[in-house]
């Protein structure tokens, strides 16, 4: 009789803990970089289509500022301005110690210095949760709790379908060791929008790229059994516009007569006069030439920017219009890379910086459309998901987001 009841309470055991174990929320966040907010339109992504059909639809995804790869993925992931996480750009000036940040330096991507600010995989962590990245800024940084449970270096030539595969081995992990968030990046939209602008057939071709991949992944989660179970959320870190080497602003030849340090070229140029006091007048030189730019002193930066209080930002900002290029030093056309084709890191604000918001799975609304939603409330957006509250003194609200789960 005692082994009889040993054997039932074993057996409702392993049934509690495998009804727990398929309720458990997943959670899939892809970002195509650079994908802006009406490439669907063209009608060359019926795959991501079927995900926005199916799921909730946002018009666009308003990104922070600035519209570059580093502060805008890392916001998605915190719910925080860049001046409040630290990645202020893809490459500033640490003036504590004369070091640059820059993303293709290995040791400093890897530096959590710089990461002012836990990323999703680090809190979920802390509430036992795991968590897997197949990429995504900050998911590599070098203190072990504040990484995934399972991550990749970056590899910018990994091939597509074996980032897919590495998804799917995951998910195919015993349940105590299957990831519920993880993370999927592809930078080709945003590699081709650069090099050859949104509007190209080349720009095109990768929009089709990508969607065939959404395509497949779609497909290989239904093979596992888990596409009925796992929350996709789409987005995109930008969107893109088309820039000129006729629309380019050569700012050394206004500067010429003050010694400065200058970070940035394209869309945003800071300045940091070697002699401070010297900040008013340089800040006026600007302005009396003020022309599709905009020049503004550090602590008069647009409120709604919020790109006024780290200090590895500068005394001056400059920002191009949308389309306009600055640059520090004489303008080669041969080397203008950052002035043919497209570009982004523009006004946050503007359309053509916007990117993609689509959601579809159990927690989500089936064919629901709304108009632009904010990057920074992703975050407390997927802690809801998971039955958690959202970090305080974040900068996402999910109020201004819950609307589009389930009841």
């Amino acid at each position: 009789m005692q082994k009889l009841k040993s054997l039932i309470i074993l057996l409702l055991v392993t049934i509690t803990f495998h009804a727990q174990a398929s309720e458990r929320p997943y959670v899939l966040l892809i970002s195509l970089d650079g994908f802006r907010w009406d490439y669907i339109d063209r009608g060359l992504s019926s795959n991501i289509e079927w995900i926005a059909e199916n799921g909730v639809e946002a018009r666009s995804l308003e990104p922070v500022f600035p519209t570059k790869t580093f502060p805008t993925h890392y916001s998605i992931v915190t719910g925080l301005h860049a001046e409040n996480h630290g990645l202020i750009s893809n490459s500033f000036i640490d003036w504590e110690t004369g070091d640059r940040f820059a993303i293709r330096d290995r040791e400093m991507v890897e530096n959590a210095k710089y990461y002012q600010a836990p990323a999703l995989w680090e809190t979920l962590r802390r509430h036992n949760i795991t968590t897997a990245s197949y990429f995504w800024v900050g998911s590599e940084i070098d203190i072990e709790y504040r990484r995934p449970h399972y991550y990749h270096r970056y590899d910018h030539e990994r091939p597509h379908l074996d980032r897919i595969e590495g998804i799917i081995e995951w998910l195919q992990l015993p349940d105590d060791e299957r990831p519920q968030f993880l993370t999927l990046y592809y930078s080709d939209v945003d590699s081709e929008g650069h090099r050859t602008g949104p509007y190209s057939q080349e720009l095109d071709e990768s929009i089709m790229l990508v969607d065939s991949l959404m395509g497949i992944l779609l497909d290989r989660l239904e093979d596992i059994d888990m596409l009925d179970r796992m929350n996709i959320i789409l987005v995109s870190d930008h969107g893109m516009t088309e820039v000129s080497p006729e629309h380019v602003i050569e700012l050394h030849s206004i500067l010429n007569d003050y010694e400065v340090i200058t970070d940035g070229v394209g869309p945003v140029v800071m300045i940091k006069p070697e002699d401070p006091d010297e900040t008013e007048t340089i800040y006026r030189r600007l302005k009396e030439e003020e022309e599709n730019y905009r020049v503004y002193r550090k602590e008069n930066m647009p409120a709604y920017w919020h790109y006024s209080a780290h200090p590895y930002i500068m005394p001056i900002i400059v920002i191009a219009d949308m389309g306009w290029s600055l640059t520090t030093r004489p303008f080669d056309p041969g080397q203008g890379y950052f002035a043919t084709g497209g570009n982004h890191g523009y006004d946050n604000k503007h359309l053509d910086m916007h990117g993609i918001f689509y959601a579809m799975g159990p927690a989500f609304k089936e064919g629901y459309r709304t108009g632009t939603v904010r990057s920074i409330d992703v975050y407390p957006l997927i802690m809801e998901i998971f039955g958690l509250e959202s970090r305080s003194g974040i900068d996402g609200d999910l109020e201004n987001i819950r609307f589009i789960l389930r009841e």
